[in-house]
């Protein structure tokens, strides 16, 4: 399947671990001249060489989204080299423990939603003139499940990613008009490097096997998950793949859920 992306520009933010690293590999694999940041040097040239080595077009910018700065010093870099940006994956984002609301001070809200919705923003906002010139643009916000069926843990993160998506439908009814279109994806319990330490530890821990590690989270944490297992990076790509190709032109302000059917609601 051709999928119209060679030679298109994309900006995948936190694209050098995880998830966010899956999206950039997969977008360059297809020809995209694929832009990656994230606050981490050492892991972006890790990202970047890896994907290079691959035959990727890459580039890794340092940039911390929190900071205004760092952002206009980003999109500033970018268009110098390429122009215009035809594609953004706002996929940066952070994540603390499993905090109950009572322990949670203000601050901490403030640090989480600066990264997870207004870092996002930041980008968004320096992105869309470029988009509105060109008369194209795809716009990819990843959210979580957390977003639509939160937990009881972790408000803060919950509610940024609930943010997020009415953030998405917003812009996604603003710039229809201007040939850009704006969508979510929301992943749940994906099997990232990180996660996969975590478990590892876990089950090492309690004296069991990684595969009885995973399956005492999904019971736990995650039971709704009818396929009964983790999802993969791959998986998620694949469905950014599709929502920024030409396949995907009559879609826009949905929210994909990439889930395994964990959330219960149509």
């Amino acid at each position: 399947m051709n999928l119209n992306l060679v030679n298109k520009t994309v900006l995948v933010t936190g694209g050098s671990k995880g998830i966010g690293k899956g999206i950039a590999a997969a977008l360059a694999a297809e020809g995209a001249s694929v832009i990656i940041c994230g606050r981490g040097e050492e892991a972006l040239h890790e990202a970047e060489k890896e994907i290079k080595q691959e035959g990727g077009n890459i580039l890794a910018i340092k940039a911390d989204l929190s900071e205004q700065e760092d952002v206009d010093h980003l999109i500033s870099s970018i268009i110098e080299r390429y122009e215009t940006i035809d594609i953004l994956i706002n996929n940066a984002g952070v994540v603390s423990g499993f905090d109950d609301f009572e322990t949670l001070q203000i601050e901490d809200w403030q640090k989480l939603f600066d990264v997870n919705l207004f870092g996002t923003v930041r980008v968004t906002k320096a992105v869309i003139p470029y988009m509105k010139k060109a008369g194209y643009g795809r716009i990819i916000n990843i959210s979580s499940e957390s977003g639509v069926q939160p937990d009881a843990f972790m408000p803060h993160y919950n509610a940024s990613k609930a943010a997020l998506i009415n953030f998405t439908k917003s812009l996604s009814k603003a710039y229809a008009k201007n040939g850009i279109l704006v969508n979510t994806i929301s992943p749940a319990f994906i099997m990232t490097p990180l996660l996969e330490t975590v478990l590892k530890e876990s089950a090492q821990k309690q004296n069991m096997t990684f595969d009885e590690a995973v399956q005492e989270f999904l019971l736990n944490h995650r039971p709704h998950i009818e396929v009964k297992r983790p999802g993969t990076v791959e998986e998620v790509a694949s469905a950014v793949l599709y929502l920024v190709s030409d396949n995907a032109s009559f879609i826009n302000g949905v929210n994909l859920r990439v889930d395994g059917g964990s959330v219960a609601s149509q």
